[in-house]
């Protein structure tokens, strides 16, 4: 990818500032393509995945391919991934539903930016049978549990952000099925049923309404669009968002966190709103680490202490990825803004059925 093939957003963030925090990522990345949280840390898949997003995103492909690759050699029998690992062994081996899911994510958007059939091939298996764990966990009305615990059990109830997530990789894992002539019926329909209970059955889902995520994640998942997501947005716009400093985690605590602050900007991309994005993408730069381009966690800010007093990779993977949706410089911003199944939608503003997918 040349220099001007990166993404900027003028008066926020200029392409050598990705650069920079994206070495930040590949100076974490371990030997064996795993991306922990921090040097020497621990890591889950959703976020090593987010991680290895941004690295395609700055052209860093190969060190995005061994990520990748990386998830193929500690996937377990039945599709899934250990909730957390260090260092190569396991450390709590809890199997959550979107962590098996989000991989699909990771490898369209990959195949997107770097139009690698060969890595596309290479991966779908392991796609394949994370999809195939996550909707093992789906109930007979659709919603997907949240976890399955080492003895097979799966958990008590379903998690609207976790479903709004897989119903973000269902799509995606339907669009690469599609590309590589492997259709998957069955996968369209289940994230359809999905859209459906995220948009009109919301208290199937255990409340955790308090938590930002909640409130912005069926519009990032491309289950919610239009006049709905409009004003899905403005109805907590004022709850969480801090002016001048980004977004609360959660409700009741005065603590602003970078991801959650980019991942509401991927949400406001996804419906136009780009000068919104991009304010309030520029509102939480002070977590920006000058020395390296790295990003703090997050800010309490009545004590006016960052806390957790970490520099977490998955933050820094998240506001490249924001920048990049924001001003479209790579085809992965596509994967934010334009759902596969997302665009087309019923009067209501959801996912009504799938449209055209992209032709090989």
């Amino acid at each position: 990818m040349s220099a001007h093939d990166l993404p900027e957003l003028p008066g926020v963030l200029r392409a050598d500032d990705l650069v920079r925090s994206a070495d930040y990522l590949l100076n974490t990345q371990e030997p064996s393509g795993a991306i922990p949280w921090f040097p020497g840390g621990h890591l889950d898949v959703w976020d090593h995945v987010e991680c290895a997003m941004a690295l395609s995103t700055v052209g860093h492909h190969a060190a995005a391919v061994r990520a990748y690759d990386w998830l193929t050699t500690v996937q377990n029998p039945d599709g899934s991934w250990p909730a957390k690992l260090r260092q190569g062994r396991v450390v709590d081996p809890l199997r959550e539903a979107n962590h098996a899911a989000y991989v699909a994510v990771g490898v369209w958007h990959h195949l997107l930016v770097s139009g690698d059939d060969a890595v596309a091939e290479r991966l779908w298996p392991t796609v394949r049978a994370g999809i195939g764990f996550v909707l093992g966990l789906r109930t007979e009305r659709g919603e997907i549990l949240w976890a399955r615990d080492t003895d097979g059990r799966p958990g008590d109830h379903a998690l609207l952000t976790v479903c709004a997530s897989i119903h973000h990789s269902l799509r995606c894992a339907v669009a690469l099925a599609e590309y590589l002539d492997r259709p998957q019926p069955d996968w369209e329909l289940a994230a359809a049923r999905l859209a459906h209970l995220i948009c009109d059955h919301e208290t199937v889902f255990a409340d955790r309404s308090r938590y930002s995520m909640d409130w912005y994640y069926p519009i990032l998942g491309g289950a919610m669009r239009g006049e709905r997501a409009e004003e899905r947005l403005a109805e907590r716009w004022d709850t969480f968002v801090v002016p001048g400093l980004g977004i609360r985690c959660v409700s009741d605590q005065p603590w602003v966190t970078g991801a959650e602050t980019s991942e509401l900007v991927l949400a406001l991309a996804a419906v136009g709103e780009y000068d919104r994005g991009a304010e309030l993408l520029d509102s939480v730069q002070h977590l920006r680490d000058p020395d390296d381009g790295a990003y703090w966690t997050g800010y309490q800010f009545v004590h006016d202490v960052r806390w957790p007093v970490e520099r977490s990779t998955w933050t820094t993977a998240a506001m490249i990825l924001a920048v990049d949706a924001l001003c479209g410089a790579t085809p992965g911003a596509r994967v934010f803004t334009a759902v596969p199944g997302a665009a087309e939608q019923s009067a209501e503003g959801c996912c009504d059925r799938p449209v055209a997918l992209p032709v090989r």
